[in-house]
């Protein structure tokens, strides 16, 4: 096998893996990577092999086959091959190749190749019986009775290594598949690996198989059991278990596959982390017909249900007879399994664990490391012993309402005693706080109870649908909706199922429009039911269409029809969207419509849905940056939602304590809030958009840019899945911010334009909601536009002014600062910055006061004035430093770089007198660019770049690239290239 010579990159989520695997190399020359198979071995060890060979190291590679494991020498004499195929080892007028042909073969059929100009033939040099030994190895020559010499051919193998590494260097050999090496290869590999020199490095690649119980009780191995001995004895420091992904990797790997990442957490569920599982998961999904909600099971048909009966195949039929149990139970542990029929549960599950098919306990509770897994054994087991499984569970299980469930999914015959006490048994759940299991049971209690009393059954499907809501099971919500809505229901169950679904829906409105055509069909004439269906298309307008203005109609019209009947929950969450409105679209009105919702909502439990009240009262102190206020507010909330509220509500809280504290300068908290988010929204099924926002703002702040560079734009992709636009107005926002911070002008202009287009189309008002405006202007100006940044400020400032924005002021006036030292009023600039520095200080904005001081650094830069410049810059590290904001601190090391210059020389002071983007491209077209290759490189048309062209000549008093290039003489550290000053009509 070739592996590539470009320098790979390390596979999603394996960085330090990678690193690690290649400190373990370089240290020890051995290494083992172990673990189940889909998780990404192979991958990890392709990644060491092209970077191996980029650095001019030989790699081997000896990729087993299963049928390998029963031919005696079939592995060496496969290596002995890879060998002869990559040693045309250097002669005369022979170039160096790499190890195998392109397309992967081994080469030549003999093991000397074919002799030719160059190549090296492996038995040359050995002695006559370690040819003879080789030769019948590779079957070039019969195979007396008695077999080949072993001694022999121990030696040859290690000889030919040995004049490898002399001839070509360092050498990687990859063993792909050790567990399938026979017995007499691994005898001899582990030979010539004893007296190999150091030159010689070794991965091998395991797939550990599962332990046969009998071999558990003290028996043999058994068909699957334990493979060859080792290649070597592995220290614990040569063994590196490649684990599971991450839920957030999985949704990278989705992106990376292009894939869809929306169901990001539902499919790491599925999966387990295991990234062959992931894709075949994904893939389905993107496959489907129609796209699959939030609300639907995941389609686990074909690739990904082959792949979990061949994870499954490693173990026997015993173990997955016990596996089937443990699917079946709630909390299965080896002591119940073995109670309910299973007396060999300990080695059953052991070998299980073995095969990385479950995870044990100390306590002995058995978790599967896949929810395909138990799913499939369920899918792929037929009634008679599923009925079984769970009558035996029934009588063992000592919480009665798990005996109860037990015995109603033993029989699938309707039983109305049965149906009540099931019934019971989601109240009871309930009341323990256990939502999940009283929505599966109160859909159970449904399905239990008998057709003649159809409208019981219609009743608790109701309930089950409201419950899956509550618990933000939106598979169950959807059951129950499905079998409610084909039967004959009234009207208002039928809206009561759907709007269930509705809530459970998350971000991904977009596709059910039907549904809600269907619910505002039914609620015709029941005033209450139209108050509540109109407050869900009240989110919807907002979310899904980007319309505030309808958004805000919907949410009045809900507000009164809620009103008239005296349902004040649902009044209050009307006027808690209409005040979410009213502030979008800058009506002074906002405030006083929270205020009702508030008063309304002051008897109410934080139980309700989105758009909370409380929560959007803690939004408007974001908003506003009265900081302070709205974590004390997050602080007295957050507890009991998390105790007592459904999860979204906890998620919209942590979304918004990280965004408070990533403006507060409150790093490290902010990145630990916004990766529970995350984990919550992942584990909830729900789109990962806006947790990957928030956590691209934490990460802006104080993590790595690159890293919010990545969040924001998974969440610009999964906003766009969804239809939601209001999230992605938000998370093109927080990619345009970070690229204009780290310097990519020319993306961060496009990108913060197609914010403003969409706010513009959404009506928004308010500037400040998402404060785009001072970032575009800033854009603008870095890409040479310092009017449309001056018409943008003067358009927000009035607005701004009007509303009372008193923060949203501070961050116009810093890019104000800066067009005024574009237009050549630098002093202006450094009193305006001065200004606004000492302004957000005193707001408590550490990050916006250290940004302020940044932009003075770099104004003072400009006039020259280095030890002005270099104490803003200290300021602000000092300021940054405290915050724990890392890579803006990185910010103020560069640009104190760049201010630590020696005295102006004759012209640099005529350089100052160009804006950064004119400097940009002075110092491209001075190092020989031609006008075409500059426009390409910042993103500009040809004429753009020959007016600013012309405008850099008028302020430096040149007339030709040769004069550019001398006149950039003046900046410390230039140096005008050949091409510039003999070509100075390039263009």
């Amino acid at each position: 096998m070739t592996t590539s010579a470009v320098y790979r990159p390390a596979p999603v989520g394996r960085t330090e893996l990678l690193a690690r695997l290649e400190r373990v190399l370089e240290t020890r020359g051995r290494a083992l990577l172990t673990g189940p198979a889909g998780v990404g071995k192979t991958e990890l060890a392709l990644a060491a092999a092209a970077r191996a060979e980029s650095r001019g190291e030989t790699v081997l590679w000896l990729a087993t086959l299963p049928a390998d494991r029963n031919i005696p020498g079939a592995s060496a004499a496969a290596l002995v091959a890879s060998v002869s195929a990559c040693a045309s080892w250097p002669g005369p007028g022979t170039a160096h190749s790499g190890p195998g042909g392109a397309d992967g073969s081994h080469g030549p059929d003999r093991p000397g190749g074919a002799g030719g100009p160059g190549t090296y033939d492996v038995l040359e040099g050995l002695p006559g019986p370690q040819r003879t030994a080789v030769a019948m190895l590779c079957r070039e020559a019969p195979v007396p009775a008695d077999g080949w010499d072993p001694i022999a051919l121990r030696l040859a193998l290690a000889q030919i290594l040995r004049t490898l590494t002399a001839a070509r260097g360092p050498v990687l050999l990859v063993v792909d598949g050790v567990q399938r090496i026979d017995d007499t290869s691994a005898d001899l590999l582990r030979f010539a690996l004893h007296l190999a020199p150091s030159a010689l490095r070794v991965v091998s690649v395991e797939t550990p198989a599962a332990y046969a119980p009998d071999t558990l009780r003290g028996g043999m191995p058994g068909p699957g059991g334990a493979g060859p001995e080792p290649l070597w004895v592995p220290s614990e420091a040569d063994v590196l278990a490649v684990p599971p992904l991450q839920a957030d990797q999985i949704a990278e790997l989705l992106i990376h596959h292009r894939l869809p990442s929306r169901m990001a957490g539902r499919i790491h569920r599925a999966s387990g982390g295991n990234p062959r599982l992931a894709l075949a998961v994904g893939r389905s999904l993107a496959d489907a017909r129609t796209p699959v909600h939030h609300a639907e099971a995941l389609s686990l048909s074909g690739r990904a249900r082959d792949l979990a009966r061949q994870l499954l195949g490693a173990a026997s039929p015993a173990v997955r007879s016990t596996l089937l149990l443990a699917a079946l139970a709630l909390r299965p542990t080896a002591s119940l399994i073995r109670r309910a029929g299973r007396p060999t549960a300990e080695a059953d599950l052991a070998a299980a664990e073995r095969a990385n098919l479950i995870s044990l306990g100390e306590d002995g509770t058995v978790g599967f490391t896949a929810g395909v897994l138990p799913s499939t054994l369920v899918h792929d087991s037929c009634w008679t012993e599923r009925s079984a499984g769970h009558a035996a569970l029934a009588r063992v299980v000592d919480d009665p309402v798990e005996a109860v469930r037990h015995r109603a999914l033993a029989t699938d015959v309707p039983d109305g005693k049965l149906a009540a006490e099931v019934a019971a048994s989601a109240d009871a759940a309930r009341r323990r706080g256990n939502s999940a299991l009283a929505a599966e049971l109160a859909l159970l209690a449904a399905e239990s109870t008998p057709v003649r009393h159809g409208s019981q059954r219609i009743a608790r499907l109701v309930d089950a649908a409201e419950e899956a809501a509550r618990a933000a099971r939106a598979d169950l919500a959807m059951r129950a909706a499905t079998d409610l809505l084909a039967r004959d229901a009234a009207p208002a169950d039928r809206v009561r199922a759907r709007l269930a679904v509705l809530d459970t829906a998350g971000q991904g409105l977009s596709d059910l429009d039907e549904i809600y055509v269907h619910a505002m069909e039914d609620s015709e004439g029941d005033t209450a039911l139209r108050a509540a269906v109109q407050l869900r298309l009240a989110v919807k307008y907002v979310l899904a269409d980007g319309d505030p203005v309808r958004s805000r109609a919907a949410a009045v019209e809900s507000a009164a029809l809620a009103g008239s009947v005296g349902d004040r929950r649902t009044a209050a969450k009307a006027l808690t969207v209409q005040a979410r409105m009213d502030r979008v679209l800058g009506s002074p009105d906002a405030e006083r419509v929270l205020a009702e919702a508030r008063a309304l909502e002051v008897f109410e439990r934080p139980l309700g849905v989105r758009n909370a009240a409380q929560i959007l009262t803690i939004r408007h102190a974001l908003f506003d940056d009265r900081l302070t206020d709205a974590r004390d507010q997050l602080g007295a909330l957050l507890p009991l939602v998390e105790r007592r509220g459904p999860v979204e509500d906890a998620i919209e809280l942590l979304r918004t304590l990280a965004e408070t504290e990533a403006r507060q300068g409150q790093c490290a908290a902010a990145l630990a809030h916004a990766g529970r988010s995350l984990a919550l929204t992942l584990e909830a099924g729900l789109s990962p958009g806006p947790a990957w926002y928030a956590l691209a703002l934490a990460e802006t702040a104080g993590g790595s840019f690159a890293r919010a560079t990545s969040y924001a734009r998974r969440s610009v992709r999964a906003s766009e899945e969804e239809g939601d636009h209001v999230f992605l107005s938000r998370s093109l926002y927080a990619l345009g911010r970070v690229q204009l911070i780290d310097g990519d002008v020319a993306t961060a202009l496009e990108t913060l334009r197609r914010v403003k287009a969409g706010e513009r189309a959404q009506s928004t008002v308010d500037p400040s909601m998402l404060r785009w405006h001072e970032e575009l202007a800033e854009a603008l100006l870095a890409n040479d536009a310092p009017e449309e940044a001056a018409a943008l400020l003067a358009g927000v400032r009035p607005v701004a002014e009007r509303l009372g924005r008193t923060t949203v002021l501070l961050g116009c006036d810093r890019a104000y600062a800066l067009y005024l030292a574009a237009s050549g009023r630098p002093d202006e600039a450094v009193e305006l910055l001065s200004h606004t520095a000492g302004r957000f200080a005193a707001a408590g904005l550490p990050l916006e006061h250290g940004r302020a001081l940044i932009a003075l650094a770099r104004v003072e830069r400009r006039r020259r004035r280095r030890s002005a410049a270099q104490s803003a810059l200290q300021a602000a590290a000092a300021v940054f430093e405290r915050a724990g904001a890392l890579p803006w601190l990185g910010l103020t090391r560069e640009t104190s770089s760049r201010t630590a210059e020696p005295a102006p020389s004759r012209g640099s002071t005529t350089l100052s007198s160009l804006t950064d983007a004119e400097l940009r491209l002075a110092l491209m077209v001075g190092q020989g660019a031609s006008n075409q290759e500059a426009a390409a490189k910042l993103y500009l048309s040809v004429k753009t770049v020959e007016a600013r062209l012309t405008r850099i000549y008028q302020k430096l008093d040149v007339r030709s690239r040769a004069q550019l290039a001398a006149a950039l003489t003046a900046l410390p550290g230039h140096r005008p290239t050949a091409a510039a000053t003999e070509n100075p009509a390039a263009g």
